[in-house]
């Protein structure tokens, strides 16, 4: 196995992210931690030899100090030792713990905790992504697998590396003088005193500016996202004033930061510029009284130097290693909250022979006390079809919902084919069920991708044959993109933008008919087509319907006017059902919403 694998990048999590700081770290970096402590160990030892240079360098000036001639036999050994540790050893050290970090830590980490984290909020309900921003959601994913990359790269590069330098110092200091030992263990207290007060401060205000920062991206992601509207509606400026608002508090947040940044960088540097003059002015005293050599005083000297200047490295990177905590915990506040719908513990796959479909009792209402469907009950039968009509919010879409179990029912419940769909696992529910809705969504990607998204596996015939059902292979044959693709291979732009609203259905039923589901769910699937295309894409429909079971939510009543069955919902209940000639003869809700609309299909309006 090369070094590069011994973190598997894309394991998946055991278990759901924890909502605090280390069992979360813990969560996201399970699998890697043997490599990483390898890394470490590999780091502890470039730090151990760092100390020991300092030591070679007093050996090196006690030899020349001692002895006219340096090159003598009796020195000889000294000279051959630091030239193998100078030009081997610590070069080897060094790379190695460098190649640990490079190779093995950080292309590794990042994709492991990303992947968790997209697999863990891809899991959750869609009211989840209904509440928040997707550039923010998105942001917060990449921020906190960015952040737990670098705390555990610094933890493994800085940390590691200074703890066993300065072990090593106080080591090599003790067999000078345990007095110039303490001297350095006192100075390491005042240190770690000054790192204990600014640090968790640099947390909590790294946490506000992850915060201000990732609600910036979600307010230009917002816009761009719907720049026609903001076009439409000529509102560049307010859109303009909303973008500074959410910058000028990232603003504020980051002076916050640097304020204490800039105290904390002061400190230090006053603190690191006394430890020279303690150990070289106590080394000093110490040669006086015949108790160190001049080459303790050049190793004593190398320490302070180096320790000073390491100190500032390490506080600077305690500071980004806290600072991208605070960014973890903002992290873990936005996407660790669970807002699921998980399967039973060992649920079957759904299996659909016949298409029937019962819904007994169903309750829901979005945690309010109106909105949503009171007490539906309706039986399907295997292969009819069903209009469902009624005015906006009368409980239609939401119907659908429950069905694919995007929301879990408050009461009641759905069954399928004998088969209660709470029971059974989300992802066999949906494949078994192909939706249109009004809405279409696209995948920035190509015409191909898009429709073979119904069915990833299907034949180039299958594909083209169900383009031409959908009434979509023309106009595809005409796509061409800003790269040149063009036709199948050509890119549809972020959610279809360069599509209209006809051309998007149209695609969006080419999936639905590549699907092939035995249930069928149309949530005014003909909305955007005009009644030319319309007309030629009715037989497309009736193909597509032959043999399954259909639920069509329409406004156009002409469009479900043939349906074996209309129900009538109003207030989130079942009002009235049956054909739409005994509808129609009925004389209520159905009949007055088809009185208001100019006409069915002509050989309706004919019959009539």
């Amino acid at each position: 196995m090369k070094i590069s694998d011994w973190i598997d990048a894309f394991k998946p999590a055991d278990g759901p992210p924890p909502q605090t700081l280390w069992p979360f770290m813990r969560w996201a970096m399970a699998g890697a931690w043997p490599a990483v402590l390898g890394a470490f160990a590999l780091s502890a030892l470039a730090g151990a030899t760092e100390a020991g240079s300092a030591m070679v360098l007093g050996l090196l000036v006690d030899a020349a100090g001692t002895s006219v001639d340096v090159f003598d036999a009796g020195h000889m050994a000294v000279l051959v030792g630091a030239v193998a540790f100078f030009i081997l050893l610590r070069p080897l050290t060094f790379g190695l713990s460098a190649a640990a970090n490079s190779v093995i830590i950080q292309p590794n980490v990042n994709p492991l905790v990303l992947s968790r984290l997209n697999r863990w909020t891809l899991g959750q309900e869609v009211s989840f992504f209904d509440d928040d921003f997707a550039g923010r959601l998105a942001q917060k994913q990449m921020q906190c697998s960015r952040a737990t990359t670098d705390v555990v790269s610094e933890f493994v590069n800085v940390i590691a590396f200074s703890l066993a330098s300065l072990l090593g110092s106080v080591l090599l200091l003790g067999a000078i003088s345990w007095w110039v030992a303490l001297l350095l263990a006192a100075w390491l207290g005042a240190y770690f005193a000054l790192i204990r007060y600014f640090i968790p401060r640099v947390r909590g205000r790294s946490k506000a500016r992850a915060s201000a920062r990732a609600m910036v991206t979600g307010q230009v992601v917002d816009t761009i996202t719907n720049v026609k509207t903001v076009k439409l509606f000529a509102h560049d400026r307010y859109e303009d004033s909303a973008a500074l608002d959410a910058m000028r508090t990232f603003r504020d947040k980051a002076l916050h930061m640097g304020h204490l940044a800039a105290a904390f960088r002061a400190c230090l540097m006053l603190l690191a510029g006394v430890l020279p003059v303690l150990l070289i002015g106590a080394t000093m005293m110490l040669m006086r009284g015949g108790q160190a050599s001049a080459g303790d005083i050049a190793a004593a000297g190398a320490i302070s130097i180096r320790i000073a200047q390491m100190t500032g490295w390490v506080s600077h990177t305690l500071m980004g290693m806290y600072a991208n905590i605070g960014e973890i915990e903002d992290g873990i506040r936005t996407l660790t909250p669970a807002r699921r719908i998980e399967d039973a513990e060992g649920a079957p796959d759904l299996a659909v022979p016949r298409g029937e479909i019962v819904f007994d009792d169903l309750r829901f209402g979005y945690g309010r006390r109106t909105g949503g469907v009171q007490g539906i009950d309706l039986r399907i039968s295997g292969g009819e079809k069903i209009g469902i009509v009624g005015a906006s919010g009368a409980g239609k879409s939401t119907l659908v919902s429950l069905l694919l179990r995007l929301y879990q029912p408050e009461g009641g419940r759905i069954v399928i084919d004998g088969q209660d769909i709470s029971d059974v696992t989300q992802e066999s529910l949906r494949r078994q069920i192909a939706m249109v809705t009004q809405d279409t969504s696209m995948f920035n990607r190509s015409a191909r991708d898009n429709i073979l998204y119904g069915r990833p596996d299907a034949s180039e015939a299958e594909l083209i044959a169900a383009t031409e059902a959908a009434e979509a292979l023309e106009f595809v044959g005409r796509l061409r993109d800003f790269a040149g693709r063009e036709g199948f291979e050509a890119h549809l732009g972020e959610r279809g933008v360069k599509l209209s609203g006809g051309q998007r259905q149209r695609i969006a039923l080419a999936r639905a008919i590549l699907k092939d589901a035995p249930i069928l769910v149309l949530d005014e699937a003909t909305s955007a087509l005009d009644s030319e295309v319309e007309a030629a894409i009715q037989t497309a429909l009736e193909r597509a319907m032959a043999g399954k079971t259909v639920l069509a939510i329409a406004h156009r009543l002409s469009t479900i006017a043939r349906m074996d069955r209309i129900v009538v919902m109003d207030d989130g209940r079942v009002i009235e059902e049956g054909t739409h000639q005994a509808l129609l003869a009925q004389d209520g809700v159905y009949a007055r919403l088809w009185a208001r609309q100019s006409g069915g299909f002509l050989g309706l309006e004919a019959a009539e």
